[in-house]
Formats: structure tokens, sequence, C-alpha cells
């Protein structure tokens, strides 16, 4: 019976770092017998609370906020197969999407733009990060001392 073997196999992933179901599912496709045996086994991993996209969702945003907007957040979590519930459950942990978007454009300029195409670079280096208009047009508004201005 290799169902144990790929139990280790899949506990020996998780003490590393969670890991999401599909991505789990993914790194063990190669070891499995049947599809049924890999999923019973990720069913159990579940039910145990060893597994759990919630809860990677959360540590991926928190590991992540810092750096990048609510839509880049989204985009990553859905790409390691994370369902829109536990997108939705995991954003706000990341804090105030504004907040971030100005600490990091202060990071990266420190300067409110002077000409547009300076306006437009910054403006274009927030969306790539995933930020909202919203919190880029805040951000350009506050300018360094936080301030609207």
């Amino acid at each position: 019976l290799p169902m144990p073997d790929l139990r280790v196999q899949a506990l020996k992933l998780l003490t590393r770092r969670d890991h999401s179901r599909a991505e789990l599912r993914a790194k063990l496709a190669v070891e499995a017998e049947t599809e049924d045996e890999l999923d019973a086994v990720l069913d159990r991993l579940q039910s145990e609370r060893l597994l759990s996209d919630q809860r990677f969702a959360t540590q991926r945003v928190i590991a992540k906020a810092r750096r990048f907007g609510d839509a880049r957040l989204k985009q990553d979590l859905r790409q390691h197969g994370v369902g829109d519930a536990d997108i939705v459950a995991a954003l706000p942990e990341g804090g105030d999407e504004s907040e971030r978007c100005h600490a990091v454009w202060a990071r990266k300029f420190g300067s409110l733009p002077q000409t547009p195409a300076e306006r437009g670079k910054q403006m274009r280096f927030l969306q790539y990060r995933g930020f909202s208009s919203e919190a880029i047009k805040q951000t350009m508004r506050r300018g360094l001392n936080g301030e609207e201005e």
C-alpha cells in the first residue's frame, strides 16, 4: 500500500512551508498511483488541519503585502490554486492598501514627480505592483509629508 509513502512525501513538503492544495497536488501527482489515492491523502491532511488553503493564503499575504497591492496578491494566490473565498478572507491581513502603496512609493521614489513623464513612471511602477488606482491617487496627493496637498 503506497499511500503512507505519499503522505510522508506530503508531510515533508508541508514541514518546509505551507502549500495550497492545488500546489501540493501538482507536486505529488508524479508519486501517486491513482488520482483517488492522491485526493484521499489530501482530504485527510485537510481534515487534520495540516493542509489549509486559507492558512496558506493568509501567510502568503502577510509575507508579500509590504511590497505588493491587493490585485497582485490576488493574482499570486489564484496562480497557487487558492479559491476566491480564501482569498477574500486573507486579503485584510495585509493591512490598508493605501498605506502600503504610500510606503512602497516612499521607499522607491521619496519625492513627488516634477514632470508628467516622471508622474507616469511612478504611477506605472505602483500599478505593476498591483496597487489600486485609488491607492495610487491618494499616494500622489499625499506626497512625502503624508498629508494631502
